[in-house]
């Protein structure tokens, strides 16, 4: 079993919701976060917001998927109507173990 993260701006969280639910997921978790970076000044993405709060809103979504799903569903993604422009990150970690408590 893989997890894939996909971390966004939080302007895409709709958007990558709407899409994920309708390549029939059984489920998927949205968490708000923050990016700090000293970088941040030059992110052509950025809204005038961001540069002057000093941080980045953004969401991360998990997905618990069988192995060969997770390359798919990034697959799918990258084939949708998102524009993501370099505004979203993903990394794809291994599960030992889940199930419910």
């Amino acid at each position: 079993m893989k997890k894939l993260s996909i971390v966004v701006h939080t302007s895409l969280q709709q958007e990558l919701a709407d899409c994920l639910r309708s390549l029939k997921l059984d489920s998927f978790v949205f968490s708000h976060i923050e990016e700090h970076s000293s970088q941040l000044k030059q992110d052509v993405f950025l809204s005038a917001r961001d540069k002057v709060v000093g941080y980045v809103p953004k969401v991360r979504v998990d997905v618990l998927l069988e192995d060969v799903r997770a390359k798919n569903l990034l697959d799918e993604l990258r084939g949708s109507n998102i524009s993501f422009a370099g505004k979203g990150i993903y990394w794809i970690s291994e599960v030992d173990e889940s199930g419910e408590l």
